[in-house]
């Protein structure tokens, strides 16, 4: 069977089969148990074990799956369907993909509109993609940089990009003429009361349009609503999904995890470009 995937080491197209991907030139990449691929050449991998951690992996999913986030991912499926309508079978990059839970609602969403999506996703971290696999067992997942895609040019219609680190000049490789990039980002005050209680003078996340080379800017959708967690676990859960968990003081995270309960504003800008 054809794979998405194309070999990170000489380029060529990938083969794979229940156990391995393979080359026409020879090289093989072994096939997970949990069904994902490791396409990261050694010379690429920057620690022992990249990516985010079994713990914010396992804080996201308990928190992405109670819907605290699935305004965004209803506007990202909107915005995906639309312009998918034409094509038959779609072929659909989630990078820096995470545990699949927006893979999977599109996977969903496209095959309810009646085609026959091909998505990839791609991340570092090795827990994120033992879920991900596990959620779109249809779907290919594999270890691999946003910096080195393992994908042909011009072989993706959509690329799909939530909250991960953003690779312009890679993004457009990979995407064909008139394909579609849609770019998540948080708004100005996304998780406003919860910083309020991490820091002591709290600071708006910067927001602003941005021009990328090879990219024409289509529309924004502005996603605002509000949270009210009256669980600690689901306060925690945010907290630890979020690089907050790493970068606040421990009086800050201590005064959260006092908390019984938090209100807190949810921001998100959803970016439409295309391939040029």
């Amino acid at each position: 069977m054809k794979s998405l995937f194309h070999c990170p080491l000489c380029g060529a197209p990938l083969d794979r089969d229940e156990r391995r991907w393979f080359c026409p030139s020879g090289h093989s990449f072994d096939r997970a148990a949990a069904g994902y691929v490791h396409l990261l050449p050694a010379n690429k991998k920057h620690s022992k074990d990249p990516g985010d951690s079994k713990a914010m992996v396992a804080a996201r999913s308990a928190f992405l799956e109670k819907g605290f986030y699935t305004p965004l991912r209803n506007s990202l499926c909107k915005a995906i369907s639309q312009y998918t309508c034409e094509l038959p079978a779609p072929v659909v990059l989630d990078s820096g993909c995470g545990e699949g839970w927006y893979t999977e609602g599109l996977f969903q969403s496209l095959s309810q509109a009646g085609h026959a999506p091909r998505i990839a996703g791609v991340d570092l971290s090795k827990a994120a993609l033992r879920r991900a696999a596990k959620r779109v067992p249809k779907a290919e997942f594999a270890v691999a940089s946003v910096y080195h895609l393992p994908l042909a040019d011009a072989s993706a219609d959509v690329l799909v990009n939530i909250f991960s680190p953003l690779a312009a000049e890679e993004f457009a490789r990979v995407l064909r003429p008139g394909g579609l990039f849609c770019y998540a980002v948080p708004s100005a005050r996304h998780l406003w009361e919860m910083k309020q209680v991490l820091y002591l003078s709290p600071y708006e996340n910067p927001v602003k349009q941005e021009h990328y080379n090879g990219f024409v800017w289509q529309d924004i959708t502005e996603i605002r609503y509000t949270v009210n967690l009256n669980e600690q676990a689901d306060i925690m859960a945010l907290f630890h999904m979020t690089p907050y968990a790493w970068k606040t003081p421990k009086e800050g995270a201590a005064r959260l995890e006092a908390l019984d309960q938090l209100t807190c504003q949810v921001g998100f800008d959803l970016h439409l470009y295309r391939r040029a």
